[in-house]
């Protein structure tokens, strides 16, 4: 069972790193003079549409999201509206810290939102794909020893390595260098991708590897 549930994790996890990668060749092919560094925003609303939609498609073909007792139309149309409400929060919530750590109030909104979006695709959409719009089943997650399955524990893992990814990101751009990739926010969007691809190889081999010690009940 444990190597059903690790392989079926891993080919997710190369199938939705893929997707970043393609979001960065695709653009190159279709927007003339795109770079990463000189059309950043192109590039970062490419990486965060591709990867919605195949985490969404990933884990609706997988069946991994919570089971539940009602399956009637305006149950889902709730639930559907429930998740947009909460990303967008979401969104509200990354901008509100990263200008609180620093980055412009005004000058680069649009830039800083951009790299709200982008963590929020790489955090919290996968929270609402794993574990639906449920407020409590994401403090459990998140707090000790609280995951209930590898699902919840690579939850764990990507989440923490993307929000990492975007704090060490910030760290090159005060520094007197005149490099493109200093400009905000691409370090940190950098960072934050670097995080999350970081994260998506991490998980299957730690869960692998700690699987003697991983006590919870799979499902």
């Amino acid at each position: 069972m444990w190597d059903v549930e690790i392989r079926g994790m891993a080919s997710a996890h190369a199938i939705i790193a893929a997707s970043i990668f393609m979001a960065t060749i695709m653009p190159a092919v279709l927007v003339e003079k795109f770079s990463v560094y000189g059309t950043h925003l192109v590039w970062l609303y490419s990486v965060a549409g591709s990867v919605a939609v195949v985490n969404i498609a990933v884990f609706w073909l997988l069946g991994i999201s919570q089971p539940t007792k009602k399956n009637t139309l305006s149950y889902k149309l709730s639930k559907l509206f429930r998740s947009c409400v909460y990303f967008l929060l979401s969104c509200l919530f990354f901008h509100t810290v990263v200008v609180l750590y620093g980055a412009p109030l005004l000058e680069s909104a649009l830039e800083t939102f951009s790299l709200a979006v982008l963590l929020s695709t790489f955090t919290t959409l996968r929270c609402l794909c794993i574990l639906g719009p449920n407020v409590q089943a994401w403090i459990r997650v998140f707090s000790r020893d609280g995951a209930m399955s590898v699902w919840d524990t690579s939850l764990q893992i990507t989440t923490g390595c993307s929000v990492v990814g975007a704090w060490l990101g910030a760290f090159p751009i005060p520094l007197d260098w005149d490099r493109p990739w200093q400009v905000w926010p691409i370090s940190c969007s950098l960072g934050t991708t670097i995080g999350f691809l970081t994260g998506l190889l991490t998980a299957p081999l730690w869960i692998r590897w700690h699987r003697k010690q991983l006590t919870y009940k799979l499902k």
